[in-house]
């Protein structure tokens, strides 16, 4: 479904990324793993349509997509979670979730508001309230559904449980087991390398901008630079 090949990206003078290459199959999981700075965001980014890269190429669903419009790559069928959330704060949950709906144009975006509530209960609850009034979990979700109501065929997912509860960790990841388990493609960025490997198919290992190690997330759960740099082992 999506193809990297050998993509560079700088700010400025800085590199960000050192010929990523990487492919997303339909119907999996994919992790990306690394610390921060590796460029796991800026690869996001690229993706999405929001940073330019210089080099390489992105291929989704056979179409070259880099450098174009954040709103085309969106009506192609890719959406974002972004890391930080950044939901609208001033406004409420049930606009949030229109806005998720910008480009569409049919008549069913009721219908997915009411399907995403029976994902995200404490949403319906929530609905009238202004997104800053939200817990940091709560906000998430929204963020989730919000990405969701652009209905897209792969769903980019930026460090989804950062500055969680274990609690609200726990849910969140079970949200991506779920949508997962109903279709949805899902490339996801974690640093939560346990949790982020037990949920996906295949994995990759960003460091300083290159991809230094992939495989199936069983294979790298058994790596052992993987277990020292990311797992604790």
């Amino acid at each position: 479904m999506l193809s990297v090949s050998t993509l560079e990206t700088y700010y400025g003078r800085i590199q960000a990324l050192k010929g990523v290459t990487l492919n997303v199959n339909s119907g999996r999981v994919v992790c990306i793993l690394g610390a921060n700075g590796a460029g796991k965001t800026t690869l996001v980014n690229n993706i999405s349509g929001i940073v330019e890269c210089q080099k390489g190429t992105i291929e989704f669903d056979g179409q070259r997509i880099e450098n174009i419009p954040p709103e085309r790559i969106v009506k192609l069928g890719i959406s974002q979670v972004p890391q930080g959330r950044l939901i609208f704060p001033d406004l409420t949950v049930i606009e949030n979730l229109k806005i998720g709906a910008f480009t569409r144009e049919d008549e069913e975006v009721k219908v997915d508001i009411d399907r995403l509530h029976s994902y995200f209960p404490i949403l319906k609850e929530r609905q009238s309230q202004y997104g800053k009034t939200l817990s940091g979990g709560e906000q998430q979700m929204l963020a989730i559904a919000r990405a969701l109501m652009s209905r897209p065929k792969l769903l980019l997912m930026d460090e989804p449980s950062l500055g969680l509860s274990p609690i609200f960790t726990k849910t969140i990841f079970g949200i991506v087991s779920r949508l997962n388990g109903e279709g949805m493609t899902i490339l996801l960025v974690e640093q939560n390398a346990k949790l982020a490997m037990k949920v996906s198919d295949f994995g990759y290992v960003l460091e300083t901008g290159k991809i230094v190690l992939e495989g199936s997330s069983q294979t790298l759960m058994s790596d052992e630079a993987v277990k020292r740099s990311y797992l604790g082992g």
